[in-house]
């Protein structure tokens, strides 16, 4: 089953320190995060994400890079999260080989089918609601376009984009298997218990809907 919480650590975000954040929401029950660095270079990419791999990945918890597959072989991470802008889906597959995970963002219905016909493992789609995490958002796609992309689909759907815990039912409601979370998730004084949140609407709402 694909975890229901999808947690993205970036450290402009926070001023906790990466690995120490993971731990927290490893121990609350998040078996799925990505690190996602926009401004640092490739060396101290790699360097966090070795970092985070070497205390995530003997827990059996998927750890994703963003955007660069090579970062992520090389760190021992378990896959990379592609955007519009990165590497193919296929090309990106030839570097991080099965079992590691490629994902793939999309943002409207001809990238999500053209994903759909990729091997990407999940796809990610949004923003389904208003973000300031991004420098320049993409435009906001909301829950309608969510609830059609899960007509088109059976891989896994990751929404995101200003996701919160007061939204995030009505989100797995229109057809997410899993929410990824930012901000909600590092501004809050107390990630762990926040993540429980998600967790537990997480199980109430995917299995009213089953």
């Amino acid at each position: 089953m694909f975890p229901s919480l999808y947690a993205i650590l970036d450290p402009d975000l926070t001023a906790t320190p990466l690995t120490q954040l993971a731990e927290t929401l490893v121990v609350a029950g998040v078996q799925l995060l990505q690190l996602r660095d926009k401004r640092r270079g490739a060396g101290k990419i790699y360097a966090q994400a070795r970092e985070l791999a070497s205390i995530l990945s003997p827990r059996s918890v998927r750890f994703v890079v963003n955007d660069r597959p090579d970062v992520a072989v090389i760190s021992g991470a378990a896959g990379v999260h592609l955007g519009q802008e990165d590497l193919p889906v296929e090309d990106a597959r030839r570097i991080c080989a099965p079992p590691l995970w490629v994902g793939v963002s999309t943002h409207n219905l001809e990238q999500l089918c053209e994903a759909e016909r990729t091997s990407a493992d999940y796809i990610a789609v949004g923003p389904i609601f208003p973000t300031g995490t991004k420098q320049n958002p993409d435009p906001v796609v909301g829950l309608e376009f969510l609830r059609a992309a899960r007509q088109l689909t059976r891989k896994p759907l990751v929404a995101i984009g200003g996701i919160t815990v007061e939204s995030a039912a009505e989100v797995f409601r229109a057809g997410a298997d899993s929410v990824a979370v930012i901000s909600d998730l590092l501004a809050t004084h107390d990630p762990a218990s926040r993540a429980l949140e998600y967790l537990a609407i997480a199980d109430r709402t995917l299995t009213s809907c089953s």
